[in-house]
């Protein structure tokens, strides 16, 4: 259980780091040449080990049609909505808004997986949340306050992404698949399908900077793809998808962190926005009813 939490608490941090590096890429290139860069520069070492490690087997050719759902709904829209608010917000706000992610996943959750009934605390959690996403997004401020499109975006990679921990937990956990092999599968439907649809003209601005080569290469692919899908998966399998979304409340603290760090004016409201989501994040993650009793058949077997 220890390394379940040690890889929630490092897939936090590597997405909470990934905002910096969306922002200093699409200041060069686009987003969807962000998202190509990216899932590309995560699909290659992820390939190659498991070929060496022997992961990727024929008996998994029957599950390709999960595999291409999740490498939409966890890869392509997720990271380019991320991307796409992300060239339109500062840093700080587009990893706050990223941590309403459990929120969306509970609901899917609850709709989906045919769970009980949310609680009282449960409920009062996901209006938090959503109070701390219209605090931070800041619609009465007009012109002057966030870009709206910005946080529509983010919210519909969120939500991207909620869904698709409920998806990986009914569909694809069960069949008990190494988290290696889910990840190398989803980020090469994924990479097929960025490479047919992208427009590659300009690309080769971001070569103009290093900084940025490296942020795209080591942060966001190498880390920020490969290394967090296969904590995501190994989460999810070892948790659930509920507990697993849990690690990116973790994100928006390590990006409102870095934001600072880099100079971005940190609005007092943002904390506010903050602690409403994390708190709604922490009610929603132990509000669920404890069962009073399990017979020896019912008994967790992990």
């Amino acid at each position: 259980m220890l390394k379940s939490y040690a890889a929630l608490l490092a897939l936090g941090v590597i997405w909470g780091s990934n905002f910096i590096f969306m922002k200093w890429s699409t200041l060069l290139i686009t987003p969807a040449q962000t998202v190509l860069l990216r899932v590309l520069c995560g699909f290659i070492p992820l390939f190659l080990i498991a070929l060496y490690t022997k992961a990727l087997r024929r008996d998994q050719f029957k599950h390709l049609l999960h595999f291409a759902v999740m490498s939409v709904l966890a890869t392509t829209f997720y990271y380019y909505g991320f991307v796409a608010g992300t060239a339109l917000l500062p840093t700080s706000v587009a990893g706050l808004l990223s941590g309403s992610i459990p929120i969306f996943t509970f609901i899917c959750a609850f709709l989906f997986l045919r769970k009980d009934r949310p609680t009282k605390q449960m409920l009062i959690g996901v209006i938090l949340g959503f109070l701390g996403i219209i605090v931070s997004a800041r619609p009465w401020e007009n012109v002057a306050g966030v870009n709206l499109m910005g946080v529509i975006w983010m919210i519909a990679g969120t939500t991207s992404l909620g869904v698709s921990f409920v998806y990986a937990q009914r569909l694809l956990s069960p069949h008990k698949i190494p988290p290696l092999a889910l990840a190398t599968w989803q980020t090469g439907f994924a990479s097929l399908t960025l490479l047919t649809l992208t427009d590659f003209t300009g690309i080769s601005e971001i070569m103009s900077n290093t900084q940025t080569v490296l942020g795209v290469v080591i942060g966001l692919g190498l880390l920020g793809t490969g290394g967090a899908f296969f904590l995501y998966y190994y989460a999810i399998e070892k948790l659930g998808s509920v507990k697993a979304s849990g690690a990116t409340y973790i994100a928006p603290v390590v990006a409102v962190i870095i934001g600072a760090i880099v100079g971005e004016e940190i609005h007092p409201l943002l904390f506010i926005a903050l602690a409403l989501i994390l708190t709604g994040v922490i009610l929603i993650q132990t509000g669920a009813k404890k069962p009073t009793s399990l017979s020896t058949k019912e008994q967790p077997t992990n």
